[in-house]
C-alpha cells in the first residue's frame, strides 16, 4: 500500500475536518451553541453522533487485540456497552434531558447543589486527560502505520488539527464530523469483513469453533467486573450523556440510547469476526507486535478496502478524540470555573488537549490500559450516586454530605486499585477485594448513596438550585 497517497488523503481528510470547524464559528457563538450544539440535534444526528463517539481505538483496535489475546468472550465489552445504552434509555434518559443541564457535573448542581457538581467534575476532568491521551496514544500507531514511519512532528501536527478544529467549531462541528466519522468507520469495517469471510483464503471453519462466552482467559469475575465497569460507562459516562444533552427533547433522547444500543450489538459482531478470524489464520509470529487490523491492511486485504479501513480508524480516534476534549473542556469551565463563556473553553480545549498530548508522548501502555485505569476511578465513584440522584430528584431528600462521601469512597478505591496495584498486594486483603477493588468501591458507592436518602419523602431539597 503507497503510504505517500495515504498521507495525502489523511492531509486532505483532516483539511476537510477544519473547514467544517471553521464553518460553524458563526453558528457557535454564544455558550449553548458551542457546549451542546444548541440542545436542537435531531435522532438521526444524535444516534450516529452517539456511535461515532463509541467507536473509538478501544473498540476498534483495542477490541481485535483483546479478541486475539482472550478470544470470543473480547465481545462482552460492547455487550456490555450495549446493555448500558438499553439501560440509559429505560430508566434515565428521559429524566436527565429533562433536566436542562448543560454538563454532567451541572445536572448534579441541578439536582444537589455545589458540592455534588464539584466533586463528579474534579473526577471527569482528571480521568479524562487519561482517555485523551490514550486515543492519542492509539492515533500516533496509526499515523506511524500510514505515513510508513515513526514521526512525532507528524503526530503533533495531526493532534493539533483535531485541537484546531474542536477548538474553532466547538460541539457543534465535532457533532457534524461524527457523522461523517461513523459512515466512514462503518463502511471500512463492513468492507474488511466480507472480504475475510467471502472472498479471503481462511479458515472460517475454525472460526465458527471458537465462538464461547466464557474460557480460561475470560471467567465469570470478569464477567461482573466488565458488567458495572465498562457498562457503567456507557449508562452514565459523561461522553455519552453528551449526546443525551445535544437531543433536542427527553424522547429524542431515549431514542437514540435505545437505537444506539442495538446498532452496536451489530458492529460489536463485526468488530469481533474480524478479530477472531486473525486469530485462527495469523500466528502471533507472524502477526508480532502489528495491531490486528493494521496488519490485515498491509498484508490480506486488496488495497481499496485497506484505504477506507485505514482512514475507518483514524475516524474512530478522531470521532472520540474531539468528543472527550470539548466535554472535559466544557465541563472544566462551567463545573469548576464557573464561566459560561466560549473563549474560556476555546482556551480549555488547547490546555486539556496539550496536557493529554504530552501524557501520549511520555507514557506507556495501549488503549485498553488507558481506558480501563480512567473508567476504575470514575465507574466506581460516579455511576451509583448519580443514578440514586437522578431517580430520587423531587421525591426523596438526599443528604449532601453521605453522597458527597459515596463519590469520594467510591473514586479512591477504584484508583488505587488501578494505579498502585503493589500497594494494595502489599496490604494482604482477601484476594477478591484485592483483585477487585474498583467492584468493592462500587458496591460501597452504591451502600453510601443509599444511605444517603432521607427517610422521609420530600418533593425538593433544599439544596436544589
Amino acid at each position: 500500500m503507497n503510504s505517500t497517497a495515504l498521507t495525502v488523503l489523511l492531509i486532505i481528510y483532516l483539511s476537510g475536518l477544519i473547514v467544517i470547524g471553521v464553518n460553524d464559528i458563526r453558528k457557535a457563538k454564544d455558550f449553548e451553541g458551542f457546549a451542546v450544539a444548541g440542545k436542537k440535534q435531531t435522532s438521526f444526528v444524535v444516534i450516529f453522533s452517539l456511535l461515532a463517539t463509541i467507536i473509538g481505538a478501544s473498540t476498534t483496535m483495542g477490541i481485535t487485540t483483546t479478541v486475539y489475546n482472550i478470544g470470543f468472550p473480547g465481545i462482552w465489552w460492547l455487550l456490555f456497552g450495549a446493555i448500558g445504552l438499553f439501560l440509559q434509555s429505560l430508566l434515565i434518559s428521559d429524566k436527565f434531558r429533562s433536566l436542562n443541564a448543560d454538563t454532567l457535573p451541572h445536572a448534579a448542581r441541578i439536582m444537589l447543589g455545589r458540592p455534588a457538581e464539584m466533586i463528579i467534575a474534579l473526577i471527569i476532568v482528571i480521568s479524562w486527560i487519561g482517555v485523551i491521551a490514550g486515543q492519542l496514544v492509539a492515533m500516533n500507531g496509526v499515523i506511524s502505520f500510514i505515513t510508513g514511519k515513526s514521526s512525532k512532528t507528524v503526530f503533533i501536527i495531526v493532534a493539533v488539527a483535531v485541537i484546531l478544529y474542536t477548538t474553532i467549531g466547538g460541539q457543534m462541528s465535532v457533532v457534524k464530523t461524527d457523522v461523517i466519522q461513523f459512515f466512514i468507520i462503518v463502511f471500512g469495517m463492513i468492507a474488511c469483513f466480507v472480504y475475510l469471510y467471502f472472498f479471503a483464503d481462511g479458515d472460517t471453519a475454525a472460526v465458527g469453533k471458537s465462538v464461547e462466552l466464557l474460557n480460561d482467559n475470560y471467567k465469570p469475575i470478569n464477567l461482573l467486573t466488565q458488567f458495572f465497569i465498562i457498562g457503567g460507562v456507557y449508562f452514565l459516562g459523561p461522553d455519552i450523556m453528551s449526546r443525551n444533552l445535544i437531543s433536542k427533547d427527553s424522547r429524542t433522547a431515549k431514542r437514540s440510547a435505545f437505537a444506539g444500543g442495538a446498532a452496536l450489538i451489530c458492529y460489536a459482531v463485526i468488530i469481533v469476526f474480524i478479530g477472531l478470524w486473525v486469530k485462527c489464520n495469523i500466528t502471533p509470529d507472524e502477526l508480532g507486535d502489528m495491531n490486528a487490523l493494521m496488519y490485515l491492511i498491509k498484508h490480506k486485504i486488496p488495497t481499496p478496502v485497506g484505504v477506507v479501513l485505514s482512514l475507518g480508524l483514524v475516524s474512530a480516534i478522531l470521532s472520540s478524540t474531539d468528543t472527550c476534549v470539548i466535554n472535559a473542556s466544557t465541563i472544566f469551565v462551567k463545573d469548576i470555573l464557573r464561566k459560561d463563556r466560549v473563549i474560556f473553553i476555546r482556551a480549555a480545549i488547547v490546555v486539556i488537549g496539550t496536557l493529554a498530548l504530552i501524557f501520549a508522548l511520555a507514557g506507556n501502555g495501549d488503549i485498553i490500559t488507558f481506558l480501563s485505569n480512567a473508567y476504575s476511578v470514575y465507574t466506581p465513584g460516579v455511576i451509583f450516586p448519580l443514578l440514586i440522584a437522578i431517580l430520587a430528584y423531587k421525591k426523596r431528600r438526599v443528604r449532601v454530605p453521605m453522597w458527597v462521601a459515596a463519590v469520594i469512597c467510591g473514586g479512591a478505591f477504584g484508583f488505587v486499585g488501578a494505579y498502585f496495584p503493589e500497594f494494595v498486594a502489599d496490604l494482604h486483603l482477601p484476594k477478591f477485594i484485592n483483585d477487585n477493588m474498583s467492584l468493592v468501591g462500587m458496591m460501597l458507592s452504591l451502600v453510601l448513596s443509599l444511605l444517603s436518602l432521607a427517610k422521609q419523602d420530600s418533593i425538593a431539597s433544599s439544596n436544589n438550585k
